[in-house]
């Protein structure tokens, strides 16, 4: 076994929560949307033009990611992850001096920086992974608790923090929202940069001082069987994996959607018995819906994040597939739940905080167990597959939500959001249910 003593392996995780923090800008999308939608506002976009934006940005990131694994052997980890970044803060930058409109912006934020997340995202993974095989579910967890942590931290800054940048920076003589969009280009792009220092594979062969490989022909899965990116599209269990994730990430994404605007709808008929403006005390209690909606936001966020670190965790101690259950079980109760959950603040607020943790367990989980299915040393490749699940539940959970409560535009209850969650909660448990059955794949010989 080959020991020799090298780099710290925990200056990879710093490095990776570095990266990671910078690629949580697409979670503080939300930040920007009331300035962009405002009526008294000068960009006067719809509801729906700022979702797409934001939409655009989850599907790039999970598209460009695949290209981004299969180069990742060919470019290096560190170029892959400094051209992730460059492209990141130049997206940022450009929608500054020339967002003045939903196209640009779509183009600049949606596409050019989703795209520079999907570029460096796999990059802390698929090098973490090789540090600490035998920690796979605890570096993933470590590795990707940045990219929610960095959206609390961006939101934060941007909106409250101070007075909030969106109120008091103006560079260039230009707006809060450009402004903000320059600075966070250019802070963006320093982080990934300087983690990217760090972002190197083990030298061939090194293994952590005390670690004893598992067997390789091992009925568990143990990721020490490697599968090329052909090989692995052509097993059940990719596709096992692929739908799992589909459905837990769908629940996530529609509550990251709709968490203010269900709150509100709920809360104020709870109080009210109606959201028609027919009384003096609609507008404060509003208001105060949109408060306890926002504070279930902030508590969604820090769970995500702790979600990811305590999930992996717990990972390397019962297994993947058992983890992925139980995350993806107690994610269906709580979505078939959130309806009734969502009428006090108390439990609206526990219902977001159990959801907010499950969804950040999906980041730590679902590389940790491509890894162990089809090999430590193909994850980096191979895990851009399985994650443009996300891209499309990035899309449909959203949409999903979006589509009920469209159709039932001026009726005086929240229960348009009922059958959303209904179906969300039932994709959770069917998710469960594929997972239990997958086993470990067999390298069919010829």
């Amino acid at each position: 076994m080959n020991y020799q003593k090298v780099m710290n392996r925990w200056l990879v995780v710093a490095g990776a929560i570095l990266i990671q923090l910078a690629l949580g800008a697409i979670y503080a999308w939300s930040v920007f949307t009331p300035q962009l939608t405002s009526a008294e506002g000068i960009y006067h976009f719809s509801a729906g033009e700022a979702a797409w934006i934001f939409s655009a940005g989850l599907f790039f990131f999970a598209l460009v990611m695949i290209w981004a694994g299969r180069k990742l052997a060919t470019l290096g980890p560190q170029k892959l992850a400094i051209a992730g970044g460059f492209t990141l803060g130049l997206g940022y930058i450009l929608a500054g001096f020339f967002g003045s409109n939903f196209l640009n912006q779509l183009i600049f934020i949606g596409v050019i920086g989703g795209s520079g997340i999907g570029l460096a995202y796999v990059v802390p993974i698929a090098v973490g992974v090789k540090w600490f095989p035998d920690r796979k579910g605890m570096l993933t967890g470590l590795a990707v608790a940045g990219f929610g942590f960095g959206a609390t931290i961006w939101v934060k800054w941007a909106g409250s923090w101070g007075g909030g940048l969106l109120n008091n920076l103006h560079l260039f003589g230009l707006d809060g929202v450009r402004s903000v969009f320059i600075l966070y280009g250019i802070i963006f792009a320093a982080m990934v940069l300087i983690g990217s220092l760090v972002m190197k594979d083990p030298p061939e062969g090194w293994l952590p001082k005390g670690y004893t490989p598992p067997d390789a022909n091992s009925s568990k899965a143990t990721g020490e069987v490697n599968f090329d990116t052909g090989e692995m599209l052509k097993t059940p269990q990719f596709y096992m994996l692929f739908s799992t994730f589909v459905f837990s990430a769908l629940a996530g994404l529609m509550v990251i959607y709709c968490i203010k605007l269900f709150g509100i709808d709920a809360l104020t008929f709870k109080e009210l018995g109606s959201l028609t403006p027919s009384s003096s005390e609609f507008s404060k209690t509003i208001n105060w819906a949109s408060s306890v909606a926002g504070t279930a936001m902030a508590v969604y966020a820090i769970l995500n994040g702790l979600g990811r670190i305590i999930w992996g965790i717990v990972s390397d101690k019962i297994g993947r597939k058992l983890s992925i259950f139980l995350m993806c079980l107690l994610q269906g109760i709580v979505m078939l739940l959130l309806y009734r959950l969502g009428s006090t603040t108390s439990t609206f607020i526990i219902a977001a905080a159990i959801i907010g943790f499950n969804f950040g367990g999906n980041f730590a989980l679902f590389p940790a167990a491509t890894a162990d299915f089809f090999g430590n040393k193909t994850v980096g490749k191979n895990y851009g597959f399985v994650f443009f699940a996300y891209g499309i539940a990035g899309i449909a959970g959203p949409q999903i939500a979006g589509l009920f409560k469209d159709a039932a535009q001026g009726a005086d209850t929240p229960a348009a959001w009922l059958t959303p969650f209904i179906i969300a909660g039932v994709a959770c448990i069917a998710g469960a249910v594929i997972i239990l059955l997958a086993k470990p794949p067999k390298r069919k010989t010829k």
